[in-house]
């Protein structure tokens, strides 16, 4: 029986860097995990049009930072310990791609701007020093029938209102305004 270690390196040399730069140039959806000073995990989503995600070279990644939810987790723990992992999505795609390595934050604006989208440069970037990256098996996403229509629950309707109201104990009266004020931002705001 091998190491951990043993095949954590087996994992990381498998596949051909080809195959996973293609991947990347289909995926228009990210998780991306990082660890809060306390050491608690969290994964924060990212998506844009397929290839948002780009290679730099063939040990990094830089990711571009668009505007979102202004909560900064994720861009926080970055400065704070660096360590990051992401597994990347393509849509009809049973495997992933999962990436981990150590991230830093760049705020070049020549840089920003190359990597702008929907008329709007980058805010900034996550530059991705790659440490291992490997394929995961399509199982779970098989077992879990994602990618077929017909499986899909109705869809939940969120209320960020509510939500808002609860955490800052706000009266119920307030809720219509703030989920207005989210859904005027989806509209103008990606």
């Amino acid at each position: 029986m091998r190491s951990r270690r043993e095949e954590r390196e087996r994992d990381s040399t498998t596949g051909s860097r080809q195959q996973a730069q293609a991947f990347l140039a289909r995926s228009p959806l990210a998780f991306i995990a990082t660890v809060d000073p306390g050491g608690q995990p969290m994964v924060s989503p990212k998506g844009d049009v397929p290839g948002f995600l780009q290679v730099e070279d063939d040990r990094t990644v830089l990711l571009p930072e668009r505007h979102g939810n202004k909560l900064v987790y994720t861009l926080r723990n970055i400065l704070d310990n660096g360590r990051v992992a992401i597994t990347a999505v393509v849509p009809g795609t049973g495997e992933t791609l999962r990436i981990e390595g150590a991230a830093e934050l760049d705020d070049d604006p020549a840089l920003c701007a190359r990597h702008g989208a929907r008329g709007r440069d980058a805010l900034l970037l996550t530059r991705i020093r790659v440490h291992r990256c490997y394929f995961h098996c399509a199982k779970s996403i098989l077992r879990s029938d994602v990618w077929i229509p017909g499986s899909w629950p109705d869809p939940i309707a969120i209320s960020f209102g509510r939500e808002i109201a609860a955490n800052r104990g706000l009266p119920e009266c307030d809720v219509d305004s703030f989920d207005a004020g989210v859904r005027e931002r989806y509209r103008t705001d990606l």
